[in-house]
């Protein structure tokens, strides 16, 4: 196979090349265009992966019908997540909180963090997964930074040393994993390489493996946001760029999570190691429970959203521990309407925010009659991320609850509870941001509004009607995940 021309090496490539050209070219609207650009020429590699053969693994790469899904939906949010970031940071080189230095710096890093998230997906080797989840973190701090004031430091700082314990906690649960294959697989890089892992992983020996995932499941949790991990997440979505939050809530949280089920399905195959499934459980419901509650308290709008990040992907975890064909279905569909809805939403606040220059839900009111345009678009957002029919997030509740009703009824009671109180109060917040009377500036808006409605389209869509290939493609995935 030519390798310009494989569909993984450009979903590699295209990103490296543009951050290095976005890094030495001046002028924002040349530099913004180039991101949108090679955004979409990724997505559009990615999206060659259905109608080509997958490339046989490797010592380094790997396509499978897991990763295909996080890919796609990582390169789709990423091309919108730029469109949306071409008319905000342009905003922002206006009104002075950035220079074109910033935007130059911005735009590559970006483009470096594609490069890392995609690297995550398609890493055959563990070690090269846990390096790629890295750099994708690492680029993200420099971003929440990016506006160089004193909260926006203190959020980075925050995120950086919150994050290093993740990696200490991830890196020592892969060198255990290591350990544990080194014995049948022998030395070097066949022990870290998965095709090979999970194939010899019911002869691992099955207590470093259970020692393995407890480090794992926390070193990456910190970055899925799980409580009591995830001090870094509010911070970061609070005082870094808004198209930033969007890719945090609705990618990088993905890319742990990801990370989480690769070892999920390696500790399963093991028939004597413990079973993941209630590790997973106790962390997706305390997260659960405790964004529920916190989100009463919050009086910024992007950390309100924040927490709203945190209970859904307790809901995912949950779902994904739960395990069984209903379970996993449920949960793989919830992480693609949350990653649409929610980054959806903070396309919403970002113009929002940028309005009414401040981000104090007291400041903000009246949206659908001051800005229509956008505060229906919050509106759709909030009532599809609080789980309300005909929207897709209540599709893949219902089925998480049908189905810990019908395995586990009193796990379903706390389940509920929390998706009951999260409900009241995403509703509660809703009533006087978008029916409220108006408030503060209601100067007009410049607005790509096709990002923010294509995936609030997308989840209206899932909600009243799945393709049965879209159907018969997530319910093999789920049969995968055990």
């Amino acid at each position: 196979m030519n390798l310009p021309l494989d569909p993984v090496a450009l979903v590699l490539l295209i990103p490296i090349v543009a951050a290095a050209l976005l890094a030495l070219l001046p002028g924002y609207r040349l530099t913004a265009r180039l991101n949108v650009l090679a955004s979409f020429l990724t997505l559009q590699a990615a999206l060659s992966l259905f109608v080509t053969e997958p490339p046989a693994p490797g010592l380094y790469l790997l396509v499978d019908d897991l990763n295909i899904v996080f890919i796609i939906l990582n390169t789709f949010v990423g091309f919108t997540t730029s469109v949306f970031s071409a008319n905000y940071i342009a905003h922002e080189l206006e009104i002075g909180r950035l220079t074109p230095a910033n935007l130059r710096f911005y735009h590559a890093m970006y483009q470096i963090m594609m490069f890392g998230m995609n690297l995550a997906f398609v890493s055959n080797n563990i070690g090269l997964m846990w390096v790629a989840v890295e750099l994708a973190t690492l680029t993200t701090v420099l971003m929440v930074g990016i506006y160089r004031t004193h909260e926006a430091l203190e959020a980075a700082w925050k995120y950086f040393i919150l994050g290093s314990v993740g990696i200490a906690f991830a890196l020592f649960g892969t060198i255990l994993v290591y350990m544990a294959a080194q014995p049948v697989v022998g030395e070097g890089y066949d022990a870290m390489v998965w095709t090979l892992l999970i194939t010899h992983a019911a002869t691992f020996d099955p207590g470093i493996l259970n020692v393995a995932f407890v480090f794992l499941l926390l070193g990456y949790g910190t970055k899925v946001g799980l409580a009591p991990l995830h001090a870094w997440l509010p911070d970061a979505h609070a005082e870094g760029p808004t198209p930033i939050s969007a890719v945090l809530s609705g990618l990088l949280l993905n890319v742990a999570l990801y990370a989480v089920l690769r070892f999920k399905i390696l500790l399963a195959a093991s028939p004597d190691a413990i079973a993941p499934g209630p590790l997973m459980v106790t962390m997706g419901l305390t997260s659960l429970l405790f964004a529920a509650f916190m989100l009463y308290r919050r009086r910024d709008i992007k950390r309100l959203f924040a927490y709203s990040s945190i209970e859904h992907m307790g809901i995912i975890v949950f779902a994904f521990g739960m395990g069984g064909p209903i379970a996993n279905f449920a949960g793989l569909l919830h992480m693609v309407m949350h990653s649409l809805t929610k980054s959806a939403i903070f396309y919403a606040v970002g113009h929002i925010a940028q309005i009414k220059g401040t981000q104090r839900l007291s400041s903000i009111r009246g949206l659908t009659e001051t800005h229509p345009g956008l505060g229906w678009g919050l509106v759709i957002g909030v009532v599809a991320i609080a789980g309300l029919p005909p929207l897709g997030i209540f599709m893949s509740e219902f089925l998480v609850v049908s189905s810990t009703f019908a395995r586990q009824p009193l796990l379903a009671i706390p389940l509920v509870l929390g998706l009951l109180i999260a409900f009241g109060a995403l509703l509660l917040r809703l009533t006087g941001v978008a029916f409220g009377q108006p408030r503060g500036s209601i100067a007009p808006v410049e607005a790509s509004y096709m990002p923010m409605y294509s995936h609030l389209a997308l989840v209206l869509c899932a909600g009243i009607y799945l393709p049965p290939p879209l159907v018969a493609w997530f319910q093999h995935i789920a049969s995968l995940l055990g």
